[in-house]
């Protein structure tokens, strides 16, 4: 662990606003390949915090997040710079942009669309799994390391192997110091967890890795509540390149999906 994280251990948060779109990442940010990076999920808890108080619109929601990684995220000062890509009576195009170490790390699109009753022809097709209230905890995920998942409560359906599983997850923490997260920026911030779910390859010396350099999330409603439900299936090609997807669950059921792309290496050590 570097110094920066040691300093920042005892915070009870994932971000602290230093104003001017300034912020500091703690421990519980910290990824799982690098000790001095951030974990990609609540950096993109805290882009969707910036995209969501950017020039605000009560009749349209963010209906999908397009997240690219331009490289590895460091821990500790970011700074986050929003702007609009496309404006519109009844579609918005925003764009938030993440700096750190001098160099842009993440930039992520969120499309914002009009909202309005269509009741009259709602269906979902994605099925409920079994809920967290029926599970007990697990430690399951405890292969991987960082300050992130070891912050986060989980729960498995039973069944998960490599390659296909269902594991729930919450977080205690805010994204924010000071500040009450909503339950999008909240389930937004843990949805990059589908990578780690069900891994066909354990991370390690002489194994693999398997970083994603995207992550793509679809929305056909805002999700409730604290618990995270990701029904991951992860596909590894023959070249190199994979492929993470979920189907998204809160306690209410199904409301979106999300993809990441993978580079398939293997481990130092290897």
């Amino acid at each position: 662990m570097n110094n920066e994280a040691t300093a920042l251990a005892e915070g009870d948060f994932y971000y602290e606003e230093l104003g001017g779109g300034r912020y500091r990442s703690t421990i519980h940010a910290q990824g799982a390949w690098n000790p001095h990076e951030q974990h990609m999920a609540p950096a993109t808890g805290i882009l969707t915090h910036a995209i969501q108080r950017f020039e605000p619109r009560e009749e349209l929601r963010i209906a999908r997040m397009s997240l690219d990684i331009h490289g590895l995220i460091p821990g500790g000062e970011i700074e986050i710079h929003t702007r609009m890509i496309r404006p519109g009576r009844t579609i918005e195009l925003v764009e938030a942009e993440m700096i750190g170490g001098g160099r842009t790390c993440i930039v992520a699109r969120a499309w914002r669309l009009i909202t309005g009753d269509t009741t009259a022809v709602a269906a979902v097709e994605d099925t409920p799994v079994t809920g967290p209230e029926q599970l007990s905890p697990s430690e399951g995920m405890d292969v991987w390391p960082g300050g992130y998942i070891r912050g986060l409560e989980f729960r498995e359906v039973p069944g998960r192997r490599a390659g296909r599983g269902v594991v729930w997850l919450r977080t205690p923490y805010p994204l924010v110091r000071g500040v009450e997260t909503a339950p999008v920026e909240r389930l937004l911030g843990l949805v990059d967890t589908a990578n780690g779910v069900a891994p066909r390859a354990e991370p390690g010396p002489n194994s693999w890795m398997f970083p994603n350099v995207d992550l793509q999330i679809h929305l056909h409603r805002t999700p409730v509540g604290q618990w995270l439900g990701l029904e991951a299936q992860q596909t590894y090609g023959a070249d190199g390149i994979g492929l993470t997807s979920a189907v998204l669950h809160d306690v209410e059921g199904p409301f979106g999906r999300s993809e990441q792309i993978l580079t398939v290496r293997p481990a130092p050590g290897s």
